[in-house]
């Protein structure tokens, strides 16, 4: 798949460790998007002619016309995606690929999210798309209040406090307080994938929801590379 030019034109820290990257590209304009969708980032290491560096997946924040906004969660580490987003700057260049992935909205009664800080770019293109009359619920877990982006009030926060974001039983014990409607709706789970079976193991088993009304979307692991 051939790849998209574009160039830097804002970067702005809309949380303490999420960077928002507003990216105008004319080759854009005419691509299909659909919320909830990620592009592929090559995170290159040095702004130099033809250097493209590892490629890094990000959802998508918004998308208009010929301006795509990403949201990159700084991890805090030395891997390349972490810092690309922080030296990178306006009017610098940036190779990414088109729109992609399954991960988006479906058809139900009502919606529900549950995830943590890498969950929330998504959550929220995915929040801002639904019909006025449609409900929707959830869950974003993240460090500490300032770690928060800007959703919709339907979504209530945990804080971690220090706690890992592997395996967070306190996610799961949030998803499970929560007062839903009586019938199942559609379940978007997303982030650290042993939690996310765990918010999943919880709909299946306690709440009787159908498999198939339980979309995850496993972004990372620990001590694992190769995840979207």
């Amino acid at each position: 798949m051939a790849s998209l030019h574009g160039t830097v034109t804002a970067v702005e820290l809309i949380a303490r460790r999420m960077r928002r990257i507003r990216i105008t590209a004319t080759e854009l304009r005419g691509q299909s998007w659909k919320p909830g969708q990620q592009v592929r980032v090559h995170a290159a290491a040095a702004a130099e002619p033809g250097h493209r560096g590892p490629r890094r997946t990000y959802s998508v924040w918004s998308y208009q016309d010929d301006t795509i906004e990403l949201c990159v969660f700084d991890h805090g580490e030395a891997g390349p995606g972490s810092a690309w987003s922080r030296r990178i700057g306006v009017g610098q260049p940036v190779t990414f690929g088109r729109p992609e992935g399954k991960f988006v909205l479906r058809q139900g009664p009502y919606h529900l999210f549950a995830g943590e800080e890498t969950a929330s770019v998504a959550f929220g293109a995915m929040l801002r798309a639904l019909p006025a009359d449609v409900p929707a619920y959830g869950v974003v877990e993240v460090d500490t209040p300032e770690d928060r982006v800007p959703l919709p009030d339907s979504i209530t926060w945990r804080f971690r406090e220090g706690a890992p974001a592997a395996s967070s039983r306190t996610l799961v014990d949030a998803v499970a307080k929560l007062t839903l409607p009586d019938e199942p709706g559609i379940a978007y789970l997303a982030g650290e994938a042993r939690t996310i079976q765990m918010v999943r193991r919880h709909l299946v088993g306690d709440r009787n929801w159908p498999r198939g009304n339980v979309i995850t979307k496993p972004f990372w692991s620990p001590g694992k590379t190769g995840m979207d």
